[in-house]
């Protein structure tokens, strides 16, 4: 929802509430009016009591000798009364006013007539006669035009002080009524407003109410729809956007969809903690939306793994230029406590609709795309539909190696590691690859980072194993003594659980401990270093030797090698490498010597090409090395027939 339409739908809450509070305080208004009105009428009612009280008490009272008005009133009684009432009558005071007995005879009336006396059997005549008082608005034009005020009381002589009959006196409303009316509308005037007020502030409240629930849901939405890590759209929002520039594509208007992926976060998130790999999170996601156009659209898809749109990108070359830019800004570098990282990324690019007619077609060729990316050099790859039958993103790939453990699919190449002094061989490390059915014998690269990143290096792991001690007994029994040596993951480190699987797999195949190297990265023995310390000295215990593998690039600390019982520390083929050119690569490969001797480690070099590395490396103490010099990764049987032949020919 727009901002715009928001502000509509507010508008009109705010009309309906207010309209709706506009109902109770209306009727709250009439509720209080009619109040007024019967307060009125009760004020007018007592008003009239008391003046008729003060005739009873006055005028008729003092003019009565106290016998009962049924034996009639003497000629002195009606001289008095008439006096009294020609005078009230005169100033108004009394419209009408008569004297009855308890029976409802007529003693005196100051008009001398009875017409239009209330009847003994009215309620309140009865009220009056029993000793009450009733009191009546009436408009009878018998008695007097207009309304008038009707009270029926006792009749109180004043000699006796006893009760002789009833008093039925009309007095004048109009200045009652008068008085009543400037009353209540002065009370209307407070009441309408103190009742505009009131309206005032519930629409106040109804507006500021509407306002807070339009900024709430407005809130709601935003984080409905955005990462709260990094404020980027998250994968609702991406796949809106995504879905309207497919739309947008049909009618024409192209452009291009981007998935990437952080290389080798994990590793920054296993090592430097979660608190470090938000942070680098964070500036990935700043550096991406300050990279790119204000209507590009960024999007955090979890993980390390991020989306972008790109409308109106039909230039195919401009966007790769594009982004291979955006990648390089992504890879400079950062640190993040304490530590100088450098990000690299994978991206996939996917052009719509020349490539994809449906938002999940786009989704998955440039996630093959990406993948591609991962496992190639340039780091940006475009989805090309010409390879469509290679189905390489990481969700098929999942599925295929499980299937591949299942089919026996995965098979174990060797590559040797001589000794650099007599050249001897004096162990193999196992190197797995995967036959697929369709796209031929695959390199570790194009599976094994799905794997990692999967439950399924546990099995795979396993399976290796299992089929590397197979393999060495078969050479051990054509009298060929012979290490092996076996990848771990840092998920392997995860649980003493491996290292009691490693050793049902020795007893299994009959294998002696130390005849099992399993080569371990820093950066698996830095994930979760106190279980990973506990699994290696667990497996040392048994005595199966332990190997630091590609020593040099991660993270691991001295005190921590200082603590594990390590067997090996392998130079990084990286460091290797660079050994005829650089004295930089020199000077570290000669530390890392020196250091793995003082721990007590053999020490070996991966990637030795040439004779002039391996003459440096054993000039420089280093005890053992392997690389394509002496041999490629091939089947333990080549490998033997091929040491095997060289050991005869140096014999002759």
């Amino acid at each position: 929802m727009t901002s715009r339409s928001r502000r509509r739908t507010g508008s009109r809450l705010f009309v309906v509430y207010a309209a709706a509070s506009l109902v109770p305080v209306a009727v709250l208004g009439a509720v209080l009016l009619r109040g007024y009105h019967d307060q009125a009428l009760e004020r007018g009612r007592e008003q009239g009591r008391a003046q008729a009280a003060v005739i009873d008490e006055m005028a008729i009272g003092p003019a009565l000798t106290g016998a009962d008005l049924a034996t009639g009133l003497s000629d002195t009684e009606l001289e008095r009364l008439r006096s009294a009432t020609d005078l009230a009558l005169f100033h108004g005071s009394v419209v009408r006013l008569r004297l009855r007995s308890f029976g409802g005879a007529v003693a005196f009336s100051d008009d001398g007539s009875v017409l239009g006396a209330v009847s003994p059997t009215d309620p309140a005549f009865r009220t009056a006669a029993a000793g009450g008082t009733d009191v009546q608005i009436v408009d009878d034009p018998q008695q007097a035009p207009g309304a008038t005020v009707r009270v029926l009381q006792p009749v109180i002589a004043a000699a006796s002080g006893q009760a002789i009959g009833v008093l039925e006196v009309y007095l004048p409303y109009d200045a009652i009524a008068a008085k009543v009316q400037a009353e209540t509308r002065r009370a209307i005037w407070h009441l309408g407003l103190s009742l505009l007020a009131l309206y005032a502030v519930l629409a106040l409240i109804s507006w500021w109410t509407t306002r807070a629930l339009r900024r709430h849901a407005a809130a709601h939405e935003h984080q409905a729809l955005h990462d709260p890590l990094t404020g980027l759209a998250n994968r609702e929002l991406f796949r809106r956007v995504a879905g309207d520039a497919v739309q947008d594509g049909q009618r024409g208007e192209g452009g291009a969809l981007v998935l990437v992926d952080l290389d080798h976060f994990k590793e920054v998130n296993d090592t430097l903690g979660h608190h470090a790999g938000d942070e680098l999170l964070k500036v990935v996601a700043q550096r991406l939306h300050g990279a790119l156009r204000t209507d590009d659209t960024v999007a955090r898809l979890g993980g390390d793994e991020f989306g972008i749109v790109l409308p109106r990108a039909t230039d195919r070359t401009g966007t790769v230029a594009l982004l291979a830019r955006v990648r390089s800004q992504l890879a400079e570098e950062i640190v993040i406590h304490g530590v100088r990282l450098s990000v690299e990324a994978s991206f996939g690019v996917c052009f719509y609709p020349d490539d994809a007619q449906s938002l999940e077609e786009l989704l998955q060729h440039a996630d093959a795309a990406m993948y591609q990316g991962k496992n190639g050099t340039t780091g940006v790859v475009v989805y090309e539909p010409a390879g469509e039958h290679h189905p390489t993103h990481s969700l098929v790939v999942q599925q295929e190696l499980r299937l591949a453990l299942e089919r026996d699919e995965l098979v174990l190449h060797y590559q040797p590691k001589l000794d650099l002094g007599s050249g001897e061989v004096h162990g193999v490390e196992a190197l797995v690859r995967w036959e697929h059915p369709e796209r031929g014998l695959l390199q570790p690269g194009q599976f094994l980072p799905v794997a990692e990143r999967s439950e399924l290096i546990e099995p795979l792991t396993v399976w290796v194993l299992r089929r590397a001690l197979a393999d060495h007994a078969r050479w051990t029994a054509q009298g060929v003594a012979w290490t092996v040596a076996v990848n771990v993951s840092a998920r392997n480190l995860g649980s003493l659980d491996f290292a009691r699987t490693v050793a049902a797999l020795l007893e299994e195949t009959g294998t002696p401990p130390e005849q099992l190297h399993l080569e371990v990265t820093e950066t698996a023995l830095a994930f979760d270093p106190e279980t990973a310390a506990a699994v290696v000295s667990e497996l040392a215990r048994q005595g199966i030797q332990i190997s630091v593998d590609d020593f040099g690039i991660g993270f691991t600390s001295l005190s921590q090698l200082r603590t594990l019982t390590v067997a090996e520390v392998k130079i990084d083929r990286t460091f290797v490498a660079g050994l005829s050119g650089s004295e930089q690569d020199r000077a570290i490969v000669g530390s890392v010597i020196g250091l793995g001797h003082s721990l007590g480690c053999t020490v070996t070099a991966e990637g030795v090409e040439t004779e002039d590395v391996a003459r440096w490396l054993s000039d420089a103490g280093c005890d053992r090395a392997q690389g394509y010099l002496w041999m490629r990764p091939a089947p333990w049987t080549e490998v033997v027939s091929a040491f095997s032949a060289a050991h005869e020919r140096s014999l002759t």
